[in-house]
């Protein structure tokens, strides 16, 4: 099994420089990581980078807050696909949530899953802000939205992944949908821990310490 496949490259700091964005792409190409995940701002060049590659470009779009409307988001999403994103990870409208106006936030996933016109789409929850109910709804919604994953945090709220919330989030979306843990997973054992809860894709910056704690294993 080659793990590298389940990673998410991650480099999404505000502060990040190009040079950092090229260290992370340079990496993902020697461990061939499933993706790099970046800022849209650095989606072309990446694109670009990896041309030559199976490395993913992935995106986050109404990032890190959620808080941006539908048609903003849609925007990004195009934006993003049209420098050459392959992947996109959107944050859903948490308040509205929260707030039980449901059909909003279902609206607001399915303007970024048409948006992104059959590419994959991935829905943050940011589950550190959710009760267990919210989480079930939020990844219910995701489902009806036609989106492909639900992914458990932006790592920008004050929490990350946790074992616990990646099983409730796969009992709810079943072989619908797959999960993405992110937030916090900074090793091996942090990353075995998601798989066998349920994820099928680790965000991480990590990944290259990941990949080097697994290599001595014998399945790898």
């Amino acid at each position: 099994m080659n793990y590298a496949k389940y990673i998410d490259h991650t480099l999404l700091k505000p502060e990040s420089t190009r040079e950092q964005i090229d260290k992370i792409i340079s990496e993902a190409r020697e461990y061939e990581f499933k993706s790099v995940c970046i800022n849209p701002t650095h989606v072309n060049h990446a694109a670009q980078q990896l041309a030559d590659t199976k490395v993913l470009v992935c995106t986050v779009i109404g990032f890190p807050l959620g808080a941006t409307t539908t048609a903003t988001k849609v925007y990004e999403t195009e934006d993003a696909i049209k420098n050459g994103a392959d992947e996109i990870d959107m944050v859903i409208n948490i308040g509205a949530l929260k707030d039980g106006r449901f059909e909003e936030v279902q609206k607001d996933i399915e303007g970024v899953v048409g948006a992104a016109n059959g590419k994959t789409v991935k829905v943050i929850i940011e589950t550190c802000l959710l009760t267990d109910d919210e989480k079930v709804k939020a990844c219910e919604l995701s489902q009806a939205a036609g989106a492909n994953f639900v992914k458990t945090s932006t790592g920008f709220a004050g929490g990350g992944a946790t074992p616990e919330d990646v099983k409730l989030m796969k009992q709810t979306v079943g072989d619908d949908l797959e999960v993405k843990a992110s937030g916090g997973v900074r090793n091996l054992d942090d990353f075995n821990a998601m798989l066998e809860a349920g994820a099928t894709r680790i965000g991480a910056s990590a990944g290259v310490q990941i990949i080097q704690g697994l290599q001595s294993d014998s399945d790898y």
